[in-house]
């Protein structure tokens, strides 16, 4: 029981009255959330698969900026991520009209964000020609860039739709969410790209359309029905400074942590693609296959989000403890299970994603199948680094976390990738030592730093500085 009185989130009693993690209510709530996680991951998939039916020169387009596209979007973002631990903790504390309140403050704060996103839009030649790409993928590269930069601001809202959702855990809203935006992207992909000719720029089009569809759908239920009558969602439209200046307080450094840690793995896939088109598309082949491998794991965390918010948000923080040490537990389990089946499935689902006519089919699969070893290998610290970062994310400690990404992502592993991936005569930087061994490098370069995140993550949730931390705004 909480201070109050009120039964804790996934909180059960045996018959002598002793308190227990009821971990099927876990499920209850992580179930959703994964099967919604692995549906989303057929996102990027739909737009990965209808871009290989362009050509490899695509799909290495694809690999060289899709890092750090999603770097952009994630640090400007942030605010639309920190909604759920600001909902998880008002509705375990029953301050319904408050968590209405986070929701609306961030779609007001995403809009806010347009012209930045414009202008990072503009600035792509800017952005990716210092990197020294083929003319013909980087031209394709800048199609894709410009129309999904520039709608990046329609994700933003997007998350902050399903954040609020997820933190009153009522995920089936979220999962209508996101069954219909991939339902949306898949045709609007093949209308966009094929059937209106406009290629790569057709598949940024119809992500931006997509997830247009979702953040209309997600307002749909947040402004009707028991919805709006518990949570007086048609009443605190109105924009509250101090509410903004607390979600960025919390959302900034989550933007900040994810991207400095997919800034990282962009650079690493920049070199990469500078290495040639078979080994940028064998490294997004196979990135994209850990990304649908680990999303159910995500769902698992992002429970965890909630169900530490609502803890602390109840007034127990020793039971928002326990539930983050089963979070992890629970995250790293299920990313030993993923390790293996990469190493079993892997190489067939590989093919998939290859056109079998294209001169370099062959050599991209057999890349790839080597590449699945070093991400198979890192894949448990990944589980520990997702269960105790969504953990702390729950708890509003989010600066510490933020500092060691980057730390890590920019100080170590794009070093050690400069060294591994290049020959003495690509480097871009001199003195460092070059090994020259192409996209192999950049993953045994991966698999160092996502040990050493997924590690220093966990001791952090251990160390437990986050007892003492308080929400603003």
């Amino acid at each position: 029981m909480s201070a109050t009185g009120i039964l804790l989130p996934a909180q059960r009693f045996d018959s002598t009255g002793k308190p227990h993690v009821d971990l099927r209510a876990i499920l209850r709530l992580a179930a959703p959330l994964m099967a919604t996680n692995a549906v989303q991951s057929l996102l990027s998939l739909t737009d990965l698969w209808f871009i290989g039916r362009l050509s490899t020169d695509a799909t290495a387009a694809m690999g060289a900026i899709y890092w750090i596209i999603a770097c952009a979007i994630l640090t400007l973002g942030g605010i639309g991520l920190a909604v759920q631990t600001f909902v998880a903790q008002a509705y375990g504390g029953r301050r319904y009209a408050r968590a209405a309140r986070a929701l609306w403050n961030a779609l007001w704060a995403s809009l806010a964000l347009i012209p930045v996103f414009l202008g990072l839009s503009l600035a792509g030649p800017y952005i990716i020609r210092p990197f020294g790409l083929d003319p013909n993928v980087e031209q394709l590269a800048l199609e894709f860039w410009q129309p999904r930069v520039g709608g990046a601001f329609i994700g933003t809202m997007a998350w902050a739709a399903m954040g609020f959702f997820n933190g009153i855990a009522a995920v089936r809203y979220t999962t209508a969410i996101i069954i219909t935006t991939t339902i949306v992207n898949a045709i609007a992909n093949q209308v966009f790209i094929f059937e209106l000719g406009w290629g790569m720029k057709g598949s940024a089009w119809g992500t931006n359309f997509a997830q247009l569809a979702g953040v209309l759908l997600g307002l749909v239920f947040f402004l009707r029905g028991d919805i709006a009558r518990r949570y007086r969602s048609t009443l605190m439209w109105r924009p509250r400074p101090a509410v903004v200046r607390g979600l960025l307080v919390i959302g900034l450094p989550i933007g900040v942590m994810y991207g400095a840690d997919v800034l990282g793995l962009a650079l690493s896939q920049m070199m990469i693609a500078q290495t040639g088109a078979v080994g940028a598309a064998a490294t997004q082949i196979v990135m994209a296959l850990t990304s649908m491998a680990y999303l159910p794991t995500i769902g698992i965390a992002l429970a965890g989000t909630t169900l530490v918010g609502q803890s602390i948000g109840a007034g127990s923080r020793e039971w928002a403890n326990r539930m983050g040490n089963v979070i992890i537990a629970l995250c790293a389990g299920l990313m030993a299970f993923v390790a293996v089946l990469l190493l079993v499935a892997g190489p067939s689902v590989i093919t998939w994603f290859v056109r079998a006519d294209d001169a370099n089919a062959a050599s991209v699969i057999s890349l790839a199948t080597v590449l699945l070893w070093p991400a198979a290998a890192y894949q448990v610290f990944d589980g520990l680094y997702n269960g105790a970062s969504f953990s702390l994310r729950g708890a509003g400690d989010t600066r510490v976390p933020a500092a060691t990404a980057l730390v890590l992502s920019w100080f170590v592993f794009v070093p050690i990738a400069h060294s591994l991936i290049f020959t003495p005569s690509q480097a871009w930087v001199d003195g460092l030592p070059q090994f020259g061994l192409g996209a192999k490098g950049g993953w045994i370069a991966l698999m160092i730093y996502c040990t050493l995140l997924g590690l220093s993550m966990f001791w952090r949730w251990r160390q437990g500085a986050w007892r003492r931390m308080r929400l603003a705004g």
